[in-house]
């Protein structure tokens, strides 16, 4: 390297990642502990939650970890093992491991506002969830179906697209959050033509790809058997996908969802558009559970997030796996990485 680029690199400012602790009453305050206690990082690692909360769940997971609040008027510095630097969001009401509690739905919506607004004011390059409960965010009078959705309609993105990766696997969905029974009224060519062209522009911005290929799934078994087990991938997918590649986007498809996961099938694409949540994910949870990533594309900021949801049962024990929050991390960082070069 030479000593201008060694420069360059060296002026280079540090990485900023804020993470959020999610549910009080998950896993997500004990991950956040591990994680900080586990290993260095060469970036800033600032994690929103309550400093009291923290410290206890680090407890009595047996996580040895110094809890430090953020100073915004600091230098930002890398994270070392055995630090956690808390942006304090006070709890409205004690919480207890594994007990929901409808009265704290409020510091966990108020984690993911303050989260986004401080990467959209650039002050961070990234953002990191740790797992919410949706039910009681709902129960609490709050509309929400997920991280996905609040965060696209809170920063103006008119379509988020969930990605989640584990390993080489890219796995994209068409449809999140929706019960079973609405999904193919979802399924419409406009929705399938933006997903397509956000997954494509997705891959091509953050991972490098020059023309991602892209496996597109059917909605029905076999693929609709040619309209005699349903026409949606006649009517609708099938010209979608013809719409994409005259736009240059090396889509492929409508494919049987359950062959085009065969290992010898699945190497010969990028990543693999599901038309609906548990047609996709489960076989990626399968191959990566634990250590894959969420990644939310088509917003104006980057956003990654665990692969599972608060595990209320584990909450306090030590026994969860903090690999996907990790992992996480690891990603963002991979991603804002890629996008400062880029």
């Amino acid at each position: 390297m030479s000593k201008r680029r060694s420069d360059h690199a060296a002026a280079a400012p540090l990485p900023r990642l804020v993470l959020t602790s999610g549910e009080p009453a998950g896993i997500g305050p004990e991950l956040c502990a591990q994680v900080a206690a586990a290993r260095d990082f060469d970036a800033e690692l600032v994690c929103l939650g309550d400093p009291r909360l923290l410290a206890d769940r680090a407890r009595d997971a047996g996580v040895a970890v110094r809890i430090e609040r953020f100073d915004p008027a600091a230098s930002p510095s890398p994270h070392q093992r055995g630090r956690l630097c808390v942006w304090p969001v006070p709890l409205a009401a004690p919480a207890q491991a594994g007990r929901l509690d409808v009265a704290n739905a409020p510091h966990v919506v108020t984690q993911v506002d303050t989260a986004l607004d401080q990467v959209l004011a650039n002050r961070f390059d990234a953002l990191v969830t740790a797992p919410v409960q949706k039910s009681v965010i709902n129960e609490a009078g709050v509309p929400f179906t997920g991280h996905t959705e609040h965060l696209a309609a809170r920063s103006g993105a008119p379509r988020p697209v969930m990605l989640l990766v584990a390993g080489r696997m890219r796995v994209a969905l068409a449809t999140t959050h929706l019960a079973l029974r609405a999904v193919a009224a979802a399924v419409t060519p406009q929705l399938l033509g933006e997903t397509l062209r956000i997954v494509d522009d997705g891959l091509r911005t953050l991972w490098g790809f020059a023309r991602p290929r892209i496996a597109v799934c059917g909605l029905n078994p076999h693929a609709g058997e040619s309209g005699h087990l349903g026409d949606e991938e006649l009517r609708v997918i099938a010209p979608a996908i013809a719409a994409a590649r005259a736009a240059g986007i090396d889509a492929a498809g409508p494919l049987p969802a359950d062959t085009v996961f065969v290992p010898r099938e699945l190497a010969r694409y990028d990543v693999v558009l599901a038309m609906y949540h548990d047609q996709g994910l489960p076989v990626l949870k399968h191959a990566g559970f634990g250590h894959a990533v969420n990644v939310t594309l088509g917003l104006p900021v980057l956003r990654t997030s665990v692969d599972h949801g608060t595990a209320l049962d584990l909450a306090g024990s030590g026994r969860a796996d903090p690999g996907s929050l990790e992992a996480a991390i690891e990603l963002a960082l991979e991603l804002v990485g890629r996008r400062r070069a880029g």
